[in-house]
């Protein structure tokens, strides 16, 4: 592996939208090795290769061998039990990383394997409705966090291989544990979709008319209801993985509407008002 000659062989497991915008962002930061893909789907693993994401598709035995870098981007559910299976493959110069957005059960899975030190769990803060290796692009990461869980249960090349990488990609490197990361991605990111999918079956009820759905939808509304696109496959696994954090949220968000609905049937407008003021604070958060 020549690091900064930057030839890292790489393999991607799953290459669909993460997957294969990582393997485009390896690519536009010169990491010139060869990069393997391992696909479940005979047509995306076609589209990977035929997009360039990839140079071929192969078995998971046969990538491994030549790999410097396992990238698994597989839905989180299949997750913990997919890194013990790489780990029981892996030798000491090899590294393994995820892009999972729970963290917490993987980690307990490969918590006391003896490679454990050549996994480092990383979620880079990154994705769109949108899934498989079309949806792919090639500045996906730049200026977005990534998160990496227990960095201190990885070996030390394997994480300084690893921050390198995120870093060319141009991403601010974020440290939490596995149960601290999931509360906090329950509260600003799972919440995000739940909102979407209820919002859009919400106006799928109500509105008859496709039409009128398509000639009255402004700005806020679509932005509101894009991530109702998003595929059942990735964000299932995703709410059953971190249900109780995604429950506690949902409870304080369905309060938070019975208090607006309230305010709203008693024509409360000064608590209206302070509701309003009281949610433009996130703007000195996020500009």
């Amino acid at each position: 592996m020549e690091q900064n000659g930057k030839h890292i062989n790489t393999l991607i497991v799953g290459v669909g939208l993460i997957g294969g915008s990582f393997a485009l962002s390896l690519r536009r930061c010169g990491y010139a090795g060869r990069i393997l893909g391992v696909e479940a789907s005979e047509e995306n693993g076609r589209r990977a290769v035929e997009l360039g994401l990839v140079d071929a598709v192969v078995g998971l035995e046969e990538g491994i061998k030549g790999a410097d870098l396992v990238v698994l981007t597989t839905p989180v559910d299949t997750l913990p039990e997919l890194a013990v299976r790489v780990l029981d493959m892996v030798g000491d110069g090899q590294v393994v990383i995820d892009a999972g957005s729970t963290k917490e059960t993987l980690c307990e899975a490969i918590e006391g394997h003896p490679r454990r030190g050549r996994f480092v769990a990383t979620h880079p803060m990154w994705g769109t409705e949108y899934s498989g290796p079309d949806a792919a692009q090639r500045e996906a990461f730049a200026g977005r966090n990534v998160v990496i869980c227990e960095g201190e249960r990885s070996d030390k090349d394997a994480l300084a291989l690893v921050e390198e990488i995120y870093t060319e990609f141009g991403m601010p490197i974020v440290r939490m544990g596995a149960e601290e990361h999931d509360l906090h991605t329950a509260y600003v990111s799972h919440i995000s979709h739940i909102t979407s999918f209820a919002l859009a079956l919400t106006v799928l009820e109500k509105e008859r008319e496709d039409q009128h759905i398509f000639d009255l939808a402004g700005g806020g509304f679509e932005s509101t209801v894009r991530l109702a696109k998003s595929s059942a496959r990735t964000w299932v696994p995703i709410l059953m993985g971190n249900k109780y954090n995604v429950l506690d949220v949902l409870r304080e968000h369905i309060h938070q509407l019975q208090v607006l609905r309230k305010q709203i049937e008693r024509d409360d407008i000064e608590g209206l008002v302070d509701s309003i003021h009281k949610a433009n604070s996130i703007q000195r958060i996020i500009k």
